[in-house]
């Protein structure tokens, strides 16, 4: 009996540490997705000065980072926020892409979505966005300079903007991009 209590007493304990150190870790991944939304947000202003004044006037907005590698076939990911204007509330969003073609490089793109409305803002936060497959050409050495476009996603909920930071692209390819929410980090 008294082994049982122990048994019990120690699971209760690993319990408890285990969901201590995944909020200390929920926390810092919190932290980390915030500082590299923010510093996608002064990338922006710093491409294009008209870009603040739109997100200080909108409902909200999202910004994200990802990453991709493509030979072929290419994926990119990453993670960011939507931020409520309204509420300061922020809400961890994720955001993944996959294309095919002929295409090959790597790259760190950011991607801003300022919202025209609040609906459009909830229906982007609770139902994600899907923007299915859609065609790209291009090329680009990823110097120091920035190259923001707007418009060059498909988004009916306000205007969205890419900003390629850096990284070698080259090709032609098809390719679809999906955001949801983050389960683990909200």
């Amino acid at each position: 009996m008294e082994r049982r209590k122990l048994l019990f007493i120690g699971g209760m304990l690993t319990s408890l540490l285990t969901s201590g150190v995944y909020a200390q870790d929920k926390v810092a991944q919190q932290g980390e997705v915030k500082a590299k939304a923010a510093q996608a947000l002064q990338d922006f202003y710093a491409a294009d000065s008209k870009i603040k004044a739109a997100v200080s006037n909108a409902p909200g907005y999202a910004v994200f980072t990802t990453y991709g590698l493509s030979f072929g076939l290419g994926g990119a990911g990453g993670k960011g926020i939507a931020h409520d204007s309204k509420s300061k509330k922020d809400t961890y969003m994720n955001i993944a892409q996959a294309s095919a073609g002929l295409q090959v490089g790597a790259s760190d793109t950011r991607y801003l979505f300022v919202f025209k409305d609040a609906k459009s803002m909830a229906d982007f936060i609770d139902k994600g966005w899907d923007a299915s497959v859609g065609a790209g050409a291009g090329a680009g050495t990823g110097k120091d300079d920035a190259n923001v476009k707007a418009g060059a996603v498909a988004f009916t909920g306000g205007t969205a903007y890419v900003l390629t930071k850096a990284g070698l692209q080259a090709g032609v390819a098809l390719g679809g991009s999906k955001v949801w929410k983050d389960k683990e980090l909200n």
